[in-house]
Formats: C-alpha cells, structure tokens, sequence
C-alpha cells in the first residue's frame, strides 16, 4: 500500500510540474491576457457528431507538436477529421489559444464539387454539463480540405484549475449541420442524425518508440511515372510501414512530388491500439547537405491507412541540377516516425 501511495504521489507531482512547465513558457512568450475572446454556450440538447477526448493534455504540450489530429469520422456521405492546435497564435497576437478545425477526406471529394458546410466546433464545460464553442462555414473542395482555424479558448485559461481540463484531459467536439454541394446537379445534403462517434487519444509521458527508414531509389528518372512507387516494408515498434511516392505527384497535387507514410494493410490492429504517430519524412539533398523536410502533427494510424503530402515539394525543385535531390537518377528518401500514444474508440 506505501508503495501505491508513492506512486500515487509522484505521478501527481509529475502532473504539476509539467503544468507549472507549461504555463513558464506562455510567460516567456509574454502572453498577454486576451478580454476579448468569447465562447458560446450551446446548451445540454447539443450532440456532437464526434466528441474527442485528449487525455493527458500535458504530455501533449510536452511533445511540442503544432497539431493533433482525430481518426476518421463519418457523417452524411464524407469523411472527417477533428484538429486541434494546442497553441495556436493568430497573426499579430502573442497570446497562445486553443484552436479547432475541421479537416475533409480527399477520397470523399469529387473533383469539380465545390462542399458548403456549416458546422460547430466545441469544448466540453465540465462545470455547467455542456458544450461550448463557435459556429463557422467553409468551402470544402478536392485541392482545398482543410477549414480556417478557430480559436475557442486561451491556453492559459485552458490550464488553470478549470470546467475545461479535468483529471488532466479535455473533451472536444464538431457537429456538421449542414451540407450544401455546388455541382451541375446543385444538391442540398441530408445530414443525417445518429449516434455519437466517441474516440478517445492516449499520449505517452515517456517510453516513446523511434524509427528511422532510407529508402534509396538508383532508378528516379526511370520509375513510371503515372503510377505510384512504394518502399520495401520496415519494422517499428513491432508493426510493419512503407513509404508510398507519386514521381510525378497525384491527381490533386500542383506540380509536385508526393509522399505518404502507410501502415501495412497486413498489419491488422485491434480497434482499441491504434496508433497515434508523429512523421518526419525528407529528401536527401546529397550536394549541398540541405535536406528538405516535412514534419507532421500527431496523426492515427491503422492497417493500409496513409498519411502525408500531396505537394511535397515542387518538381522544378527536386529535379534541378544545382541541387542534390536527384544525383545520377538516383534520390534518397528518409523517414523518421516516433509512436508517442494510442486512440481507440469507446
């Protein structure tokens, strides 16, 4: 029992000082307090058609990353994803907010349709038993998935000892309202009500799984380039990945290289062990040393699903002979992934 309590003790003293860490570093940002930012209540009949629960908030903050993203949801016919930034900072503020936005499968996009949503994004009050946010409208469209960001509450508010952050987690949601599709055929979308999808996100204090990949191509010039190219599979952490490249970029990319990081299909994972990753993925420049990177914010893996960039770099760019991403059509791509939690839904 003494040693449960010392535990105990310690994982509770460990949780203070990473918020006492946290809230060191809004003051070296020179945070300065907000008035103006307003929250809408939406009262206890409001259903959410994902509601997201972050726990260990903290340890989120500790892995410095821009964003967190939620596994997929489905509503009315598209699939979505929740994104959170953890301290978000509008243009010409130095004060860090919590920020949401919603995030629109490419595969659920019809080149040509042009997806007007309206939709609420909301932080559960513990306090008075509801959810409260903001309500918003965007243009969603086959190059464009991604929803203005919108600020729903300052960090620091967010850590003090709130209705907000309880037990060291916090509870976010989106509800989709309405959907409105600019076509020839012009069609208004029923959205249809149904049970909430609930998904809950582990994030780990330590133990982190790292790996790292080379994928060394000595024949770039000579791939196909109408059709993807994908790396030899590589162990992390038990599962097997692989990278996926488009020489010549995908069909809604601009002119650019793309690349993905997939978790192997064969690789089936259980509902509950879903794993969240964070990707660093790069270009060997092999003349001047400077490599080009891309990193990700925290993303949800499971089996045959793929994460990465349509435009990951300009094929001017790579292919141009003062630099050294294609020496000899040879090209060298790394790939950096760390394992830092797990989401499940509940």
């Amino acid at each position: 029992m003494m040693s449960l309590s010392l535990f105990c003790n310690f994982e509770l003293l460990h949780l203070c000082l990473v918020q006492i860490s946290a809230r060191a570093l809004l003051r070296k940002a020179h945070v300065v307090p907000d008035s103006e930012w307003r929250i809408q209540d939406f009262g206890k009949t409001h259903v959410p058609d994902l509601e997201w629960r972050i726990n260990d908030f903290s340890s989120l903050l500790e892995t410095r990353a821009e964003s967190a993203r939620s596994d997929t949801f489905h509503c009315s016919g598209y699939n979505w994803n929740l994104e959170v930034s953890p301290m978000h900072k509008e243009a010409g503020s130095e004060t860090p907010y919590v920020a949401l936005r919603l995030v629109a499968s490419r595969l659920s996009m019809v080149p040509g349709h042009m997806v007007h949503v309206v939709f609420e994004l909301s932080i559960y009050n513990h306090s008075k038993g509801m959810y409260c946010g903001c309500k918003a409208s965007y243009n969603f469209h086959f190059k464009n998935t991604y929803s203005k960001e919108h600020c729903l509450i300052p960090l620091q508010e967010l850590l003090k000892p709130s209705a907000f952050l309880v037990d060291d987690s916090c509870v976010f949601g989106v509800e989709i309202l309405k959907i409105d599709v600019s076509s020839t055929e012009k069609k208004a979308v029923v959205v249809q009500k149904k049970a909430t999808t609930v998904q809950n996100l582990f994030v780990q204090k330590k133990g982190f799984i790292k790996g790292t990949y080379t994928w060394n191509m000595n024949n770039f010039l000579e791939l196909d380039l109408d059709h993807f190219v994908r790396s030899p599979a590589f162990e992390v952490g038990g599962h097997k990945w692989y990278v996926q490249m488009y020489p010549c970029g995908k069909r809604y990319s601009t002119d650019c290289l793309s690349l993905y990081l997939y978790l192997d299909a064969s690789d089936e994972l259980h509902l509950e062990s879903k794993k969240v990753v964070v990707m660093t993925v790069s270009i060997l420049d092999r003349k001047n040393g400077i490599h080009f990177t891309r990193t990700s914010g925290l993303l949800v893996f499971t089996g045959g699903h793929g994460w990465g960039w349509a435009n990951f770099l300009e094929l001017k760019k790579l292919k141009d002979p003062s630099g050294g991403y294609v020496v000899e059509s040879s090209c060298v791509v790394k790939a950096d992934l760390t394992i830092i939690g797990l989401s499940n839904d509940s």
